[in-house]
């Protein structure tokens, strides 16, 4: 075989291998982007769980579709506000015995003000209010205004992202029949990065209730891959959950959690 002809096959294969190698460098960025609960990165995901054991017997069971859009808006040279929106769609069966509920849950809309860039240290933060605007169901719905504060913080390192993300909610205003609200939600998360846009994520949820002083309390393991459909990059995600604890008549044992996110890099 001539040199030429060796030279030739040598640029066609690094003809085809060149971009195979941007996408999965392209698609690694985005997965740990997407592990920054505050990055700059336009993403709508959409997140099914399935947990049973609800009832006073333990027979009900409930799908929840939260519909989560993420806005990050350019502020100043340095800093972003981050829009982040939780829209719960739920359906459950035999809850209550023999009957089935479909609706909304309340809408948690949370707001980050965070630097562009880390802290010498590598710290990537956020801080902002919170708000819940009672436009559930009325299965679903508090019936009830309720702000609050929530704040981030996370580091990425290496192939690692870990931090925490945790606000409070008070109620605001009501009558005497109103909902009591008054509830912290606390959620530390770990993310590991593999090549080609694989990632795992271990997180818990643990939201304590200090008007009724009951906690619940998923934890939550999740394998996800970025990909391409129809050319728009893409997370598809699944994975376990287990209820450490639970309110009463709450869920119980294992569930299930399938995540689809759509990207839309700047």
């Amino acid at each position: 075989m001539s040199k030429t002809s060796t030279l030739l096959m040598a640029a066609g294969a690094a003809a085809t291998l060149l971009p195979a190698m941007a996408a999965a460098q392209d698609a690694d960025e985005l997965a740990r982007q997407l592990a920054n609960p505050i990055a700059n990165l336009y993403s709508l995901p959409f997140q099914l769980n399935y947990d049973d054991g609800y009832g006073a017997d333990g027979e009900g069971h409930r799908y929840t579709l939260n519909i989560q859009p993420v806005i990050p808006i350019s502020l100043t040279e340095d800093w972003n506000l981050v829009s982040r929106t939780i829209i719960p769609a739920i359906s459950q069966t035999d809850v209550m015995p023999g009957t089935t509920q479909k609706g909304y849950g309340d809408i948690v809309q949370s707001f980050f003000f965070s630097p562009k860039a880390p802290t010498s240290g590598g710290l990537i933060w956020g801080v902002g209010p919170v708000f819940l605007l009672p436009t559930g169901s009325k299965e679903f719905s508090a019936d009830q205004f309720g702000a609050g504060l929530t704040a981030v913080g996370l580091k990425q390192a290496g192939p690692w992202t870990f931090g925490t993300l945790i606000n409070h909610i008070w109620d605001v205003g009501g009558g005497e029949d109103a909902t009591d609200i008054d509830a912290t939600f606390f959620q530390p998360f770990a993310t590991y990065g593999f090549d080609r846009g694989w990632s795992a994520t271990l997180n818990s949820e643990l939201t304590y209730d200090w008007v009724s002083e009951q906690t619940s309390l998923p934890i939550n393991f999740n394998v996800s891959k970025v990909t391409t459909i129809g050319g728009a990059p893409v997370s598809i995600g699944a994975g376990v959950r287990y209820w450490a604890d639970a309110p009463d008549n709450g869920p119980d044992g294992w569930g299930a959690r399938v995540t689809m996110t759509f990207m839309y890099p700047k």
